[in-house]
């Protein structure tokens, strides 16, 4: 298998970690895009949204996600935005396999005060409505994150998406 792998999902969906572990497993580069554009612009996301915007950060966003080379072995963990803006989700399925880490509002709310990172811009980590605020954004983005290949759901580990890619391969072929 060369092709790449695109993980989508919630920010605290475990895009970052997972992907890292799958890479290992295959012996891909593992890319993470928020990284990715940290590093093109010279500033950490939060800065780049409260300085330029959202439409701004979207736009780079949607370059740094097009560099990305067609069965190149790579391990994508993308934003939690990234395939519902500027066709990010048919880039994705033409240049690799989509897996959507569906993991439930709740769970993310907890994930991310244990973490306790307010890297964040749109979520507000001292917001008493962070379930509301991020349910929302959850329920907004669910119609375009079930387009993904293949959906896992829930607390999951690196070998069951790989026994899940695996499946999915062999049946195609």
């Amino acid at each position: 298998m060369t092709t790449n792998i695109f993980l989508i999902g919630m920010p605290s969906s475990g895009k970052s970690t997972l992907g890292r572990q799958i890479a290992k497993s295959l012996g891909y580069e593992f890319i993470d895009l928020d990284i990715r554009i940290e590093i093109a612009e010279g500033k950490k996301i939060a800065e780049i949204f409260s300085l330029n915007g959202e439409e701004y950060f979207r736009k780079i966003e949607n370059q740094q996600l097009k560099k990305i080379i067609k069965d190149n072995k790579m391990v994508v963990a993308t934003g939690g935005g990234t395939p519902c803006f500027h066709d990010g989700l048919d880039f994705i399925k033409e240049n690799g396999i989509s897996i959507f880490l569906d993991v439930k509002p709740t769970m993310l709310v907890e994930r991310m005060k244990v973490s306790k990172k307010n890297e964040r811009p749109m979520f507000d980590l001292e917001n008493k409505s962070l379930l509301e605020t991020i349910s929302e954004k959850y329920n907004e983005r669910l119609p375009i994150y079930q387009k993904a290949d293949i959906t896992v759901e829930g607390d999951t580990d690196p070998e069951s998406i790989l026994w899940i890619i695996d499946a999915e391969f062999s049946r195609k072929k």
